[in-house]
């Protein structure tokens, strides 16, 4: 007497398939979680609080890196709003770091549809930035939606003044 068999040959490999593509993926999600938190923090060092006071942060997440020169030097810890609706996000900086108090600090993202993180700019002041300070200068995270509106509402703009000028 034979046993019948649940699934055909072939429906045993593509589950098969699916499981190890599925285990992959698990594993893929999984680590970029984890190194999250190292990619910030790899060298196990000393770090400082500082603060940026944003307008909007459409995208920036708590965890995310803060990057000056397109090197990792801290991260966002925290973020809460203000009396008057401000974000305010807490950076910690690598305590090896150290920023002249007239630098900035911008949401930038890399590429179109790329994570978001906060570039620094450093600035030319000798007097560096204290320990539980705030950035002076800081530039909002830019909205993808808005700018494609200002690029046509140019172009509508351009195309009715060159109507004007034709008639």
């Amino acid at each position: 007497m034979k046993i019948v068999e649940l699934y055909t040959k072939e429906e045993t490999k593509n589950l098969k398939m699916g499981l190890i593509v599925l285990s992959i993926i698990l594993v893929v999600f999984c680590a970029v979680i984890f190194s999250r938190d190292e990619i910030a923090h790899q060298d196990g060092g000393r770090y400082y609080q500082v603060y940026a006071r944003f307008n909007r942060t459409d995208g920036l997440l708590v965890g995310d890196v803060v990057r000056l020169a397109g090197m990792n030097i801290g991260r966002v810890v925290n973020a809460r709003l203000d009396d008057s609706f401000k974000a305010i996000l807490t950076l910690e900086i690598n305590d090896k770091i150290k920023l002249p108090d007239d630098s900035s600090a911008a949401i930038v993202s890399s590429g179109i549809m790329g994570a978001k993180y906060i570039e620094i700019e450093p600035g030319g002041s000798e007097d560096m930035l204290a320990p539980e300070s705030e950035f002076s200068y800081t530039q909002d995270a830019m909205v993808l939606e808005e700018l494609i509106e200002r690029i046509i509402g140019i172009g509508k703009a351009k195309r009715n003044n060159s109507k004007g000028d034709n008639q």
